[in-house]
């Protein structure tokens, strides 16, 4: 597991297990930074945590922590699983986990994310399109769709003859004028 990309976002990871707490999920006893030898001292680490006693209603299962917490919030059956995925404004990825391929087709399908791994997590490669729906980000990278994403088609039609246009039919009149 490799740092964070900054001081500022390992506060704010560990700002997010503050919330957590505050929330009424369970922290992992170890949470935190770890204390590390030179020179990784010096790197902005977080311990992989996991959060459980989790309701979908807090803040930790409803806002992008982007660090290496996960957040295990409980469900009653595959509806309610989806149903709970799908209460959040934002949808970058998803990953189902389970032995059924029927169950994993479907759960992928109704899931909405901008990728669904099953049975991995953030395997990605650069033919693949990445990129979420919702409010986790705006079109796609990699792949040929991100051809379209970063791209603005425009069409220019020029009409080269000299002579008037009679477009609404008013025997005459001339649009070029």
């Amino acid at each position: 597991m490799g740092p964070l990309i900054s001081k500022a976002r390992q506060e704010r990871v560990l700002e997010y297990l503050r919330i957590g707490a505050d929330e009424g999920a369970t922290v992992a006893d170890d949470a935190g930074v770890p204390d590390l030898p030179a020179p990784l001292d010096g790197g902005y680490f977080v311990r992989p945590t996991v959060l459980t006693n989790v309701a979908n209603e807090m803040r930790v299962a409803q806002e992008e922590i982007f660090g290496p917490v996960l957040v295990a919030v409980p469900f009653t059956d595959e509806d309610d699983a989806v149903a709970k995925a799908n209460d959040s404004r934002y949808a970058l990825g998803a990953a189902v986990w389970t032995k059924e391929v029927a169950r994993s087709h479907r759960v992928a399908s109704e899931v909405s994310a901008g990728i669904c791994w099953v049975n991995d997590h953030h395997r990605i490669e650069p033919s693949m399109p990445w990129g979420g729906t919702g409010a986790s980000g705006v079109g796609k990278e990699c792949g040929v769709e991100s051809f379209d994403d970063f791209s603005h088609q425009k069409v220019v039609v020029v009409r080269a003859a000299s002579e008037g246009f009679d477009w609404y039919g008013e025997a005459g009149v001339s649009r070029l004028n």
